[in-house]
């Protein structure tokens, strides 16, 4: 995994680029193109509707057929989000009324109330990386120092939640079929995070009755439910690689910056070129991080231009599975280690 960057030969009249210094560089390349993110869009709505109605009619023949046609659907539907997550930057389109039209349909289709979800993803991008600004909206760390101070019982809690199997499994479950629901367990959740969730149940029970009364409501929730669950629990995998990973970066709110922790603390998962492409380029995380605006099909452009960029933050596909062993911020190493590592500190 790579993280620092020294002379940047190739960039900006060979001189060194500070971190504050790339969102003004990036700047170029965040005006959105709406003839563009309508080529895209219908490019991954299309396959996903074909895919989806092939799904139904499988139902007839096998429902291990319509499962099998449900991944596919479901790495469409990721694209989809994708475009959402850009919505919620106005990076689709030029005007906000625009992307926070598709951002809602989309919600709708993804599960995800568009403005709750909009309004917590600016939080989580104003604080990243911040050890004192750390909420439960994102994916709980703890420093070492906070887990020695933990008693037995609060180890054994945290282990529990940092397992895999609750991360990956019961955790997009709660997240987007029941969390999303109502904003019950949110901090300072506000009347347009109610709103937006009511608004979107609401469309969900419509959309769902509206269908079920041409090819049954069974159909379409054995349909749809596998298709999103499939999608968030990789949402949640790559949200846990772009910030999880071995060499991140987490500073004191006296020592925190934007641009250091956007492209030292978010990562650059580097996925073969399919998987790129179904995931938006979202793995081009820490460019995302310094300039949100830049849509999701001009950052290759960036890692392009920027070659130094390509090899910052980087983690590649092996580099990714190693950082499920990775549980706690050691603030003396400044690196993620796992539960064994701080036990061998800790003898």
């Amino acid at each position: 995994m790579t993280r620092h960057f020294s002379d940047l030969s190739t960039d900006h009249l060979h001189s060194e680029i500070q971190p504050k210094d790339w969102p003004r560089i990036l700047t170029a390349y965040s005006k959105a193109d709406p003839a563009r993110s309508l080529i895209e869009l219908s490019r991954t709505v299309v396959p996903f509707l074909a895919l989806w109605s092939g799904a139904a009619y499988a139902m007839h023949v096998s429902y291990w057929l319509t499962l099998c046609l449900c991944v596919p659907a479901a790495a469409f539907l990721t694209r989809l989000f994708i475009f959402q997550h850009d919505c919620g930057h106005r990076a689709c389109f030029p005007n906000r009324a625009d992307n926070d039209f598709l951002g809602r349909i989309l919600g709708v289709v993804t599960f995800t109330p568009y403005a709750m979800w909009r309004r917590s993803h600016q939080v989580h991008h104003r604080i990243s990386g911040n050890l004192d600004k750390r909420r439960g909206s994102d994916i709980r760390t703890l420093t070492l120092r906070e887990y020695k101070a933990l008693s037995k019982w609060g180890r054994f809690g945290y282990r529990a939640y940092r397992n895999p199997v609750t991360l990956f499994v019961f955790g997009p479950f709660w997240v987007f079929f029941v969390r999303y629901r109502l904003p019950i367990d949110m901090k300072n959740a506000t009347r347009a995070d109610w709103v937006s969730t009511s608004g979107t149940n609401l469309a969900i029970i419509c959309t769902i009755l509206g269908l079920g009364w041409f090819i049954g409501i069974g159909t379409v929730l054995a349909v749809h439910l596998p298709i999103a669950l499939m999608t968030a629990t990789l949402g949640v995998w790559l949200f846990y690689v772009q910030h999880q990973f071995e060499q991140t970066l987490w500073r004191n709110d006296e020592n925190w910056s934007a641009q250091e922790t956007a492209l030292f603390g978010s990562s650059h998962y580097e996925l073969p070129p399919i998987a790129r492409w179904f995931t938006g380029n979202i793995g081009v995380h820490h460019v995302h991080h310094l300039s949100s605006r830049i849509p999701f099909y001009r950052l290759p452009e960036v890692l392009r231009d920027h070659p130094t960029l390509a090899t910052t933050s980087r983690v590649s596909l092996r580099d990714s599975l190693k950082c499920l062993g990775l549980h706690l911020w050691d603030e003396d190493q400044n690196r993620l280690i796992s539960f064994a590592k701080a036990a061998k500190l800790d003898a």
